[in-house]
């Protein structure tokens, strides 16, 4: 007699933007069909335990119904970190016979065929998670705009072989994500006004949590920057007041602001102070929820950030204006070069408009070949993970030569060492098509050619 096993999906998020893109891909039938469905929250904050996790944020409860419960991924491996634990080859399965057994996935006799979701495959907790169920298809989903850069390390075949489609939101419309290319995973998009009314749920969900956002209100999004020690904090706390004075140069005398979960108040007081030598009035939006969910209750006049996801979900699936803040500073100094920051920066710098008195203003019009812009820096970023896009890296780079935008998004030391259009020429060679030995050379090479050709009766 056969056993008949039950199908069970275990969906890992970590944070509360991609428990919304998971519950809008269960919404839009993107996902196989399953008899269960496992939330597995992980909570990734650097201390984990002065930080609530996304479950326990408000408007969650909005999304819970659509999973048969809610797991805690940092109680199953504690004392361990769930961004710098994985294990060890050995253990994993003794892990897989551990959690089955905790988490009640079926029995010896009849285990549940485990499905994974994940995001973020190439590191902990996802990466984690896949080595334990070793034998279960993957579902890959992207939380943001990373998904559209290449993947950030080379991946085991025997992990991303069994990635079966990466799920998506369009946040810029008709670009395909460079992520797990290497591979050929399919990517599909989430549907823009599935999305929306996920987000709108959330919103109504939160409602008392959330400020009110005044007509005519500029929404200023904070990133921690410094956390992530791309800048410090005194760089932060003024990319910040330039925020300020640029949406209060454009006529906003209302501003919230929306500090990252993790910012210091630090950064509110600074904001708090710059508002009130410049006349304007500060709201700060302190409620752990994804910024959408102010865009679903309100129509902000203006939303800027740095490079955050959601200034692309604010104009693509909103409608909404939005302005870009220093973009410049962050392509200096995003080290390493491959650092995974880099795309979504570069797509904010060559796509959105920049605040007014930010800085030089933009080359005019847009960028006219966003996927061959996108080719080039992933195959700059990633070149042994995505050597496939050399070709289309050369032509875009020999197509853009002295573009002075494109200098910006290429380092020219990145360029010589790959040998790629745009790269320096080291001054004593930039000299040698000038010098009267080799144009000698080249002239008696070409005398030569046209004997030979002579010789051999070939027409010149």
């Amino acid at each position: 007699m056969t056993t008949v096993r039950r199908r069970t999906q275990l969906l890992l998020a970590s944070t509360f933007y991609g428990a919304v893109t998971l519950a809008a891909a269960l919404d839009a039938g993107l996902l196989p069909a399953a008899d269960r469905r496992l939330l597995v929250v992980a909570n990734t904050a650097a201390v984990p335990e002065t930080t609530p996790a996304l479950d326990e944020a408000p408007g969650f409860e909005a999304l819970r119904a659509r999973f048969d419960g809610v797991l805690s991924w940092n109680d199953t491996i504690r004392p361990f970190h769930p961004s710098g634990w994985s294990p060890r080859p050995d253990d994993a399965p003794l892990w897989e016979r551990h959690l089955r057994l905790l988490w009640g996935l079926g029995t010896a006799e009849a285990p549940d065929e485990i499905t994974v979701v994940l995001e973020s495959l190439q590191v902990s907790p996802a990466s984690a998670v896949a080595r334990i169920f070793a034998d279960a298809p993957l579902h890959a989903y992207a939380d943001g705009l990373m998904s559209y850069g290449p993947t950030r390390t080379k991946l085991d075949p025997l992990v991303g072989t069994r990635v079966t489609q990466l799920l998506h939101p369009d946040l810029v419309p008709g670009l395909r994500p460079l992520l797990l290319g290497e591979f050929g995973v399919p990517a599909r998009t989430v549907p823009a006004d599935v999305l929306t009314k996920v987000f709108g749920e959330v919103a109504d969900a939160a409602a008392t949590a959330l400020p009110p956002v005044p007509e005519g209100t500029a929404l200023l999004l904070g990133q921690y920057l410094s956390a992530l020690d791309i800048l410090t904090p005194a760089e932060e706390e003024a990319l910040y007041a330039r925020m300020l004075r640029g949406a209060v140069a454009r006529g906003h005398r209302e501003v919230v602001f929306k500090p990252h979960p993790s910012a210091p108040a630090r950064f509110r007081r600074l904001l708090a102070d710059e508002a009130d030598r410049l006349g304007a009035r500060l709201t700060v939006a302190d409620a752990p929820v994804p910024a959408e969910t102010l865009f679903a209750r309100a129509r902000p006049a203006l939303v800027v950030a740095c490079f955050s996801t959601a200034l692309f979900t604010a104009r693509a699936l909103y409608g909404l204006p939005v302005a870009a803040c220093g973009t410049d500073l962050l392509l200096e100094r995003l080290t390493p070069y491959e650092n995974s920051n880099r795309v979504p920066v570069t797509l904010t710098d060559a796509l959105l408009p920049r605040l007014e008195g930010d800085g030089p203003p933009p080359d005019p019009g847009p960028v006219p070949d966003v996927a061959g812009l996108l080719a080039a820096v992933g195959y700059t970023m990633q070149p042994q993970v995505r050597p496939d896009l050399r070709a289309a890296a050369e032509r875009h780079l020999a197509a853009h030569p002295d573009a002075a935008r494109t200098r910006r998004w290429f380092k020219r030391r990145r360029l010589a060492a790959l040998g790629l259009p745009g790269a320096p020429v080291p001054a004593p060679l930039a000299r040698l098509p000038r010098h009267p030995a080799v144009r000698r050379a080249a002239r008696r090479a070409r005398a030569a050619y046209r004997r030979v050709r002579a010789g051999l009766g070939v027409a010149s």
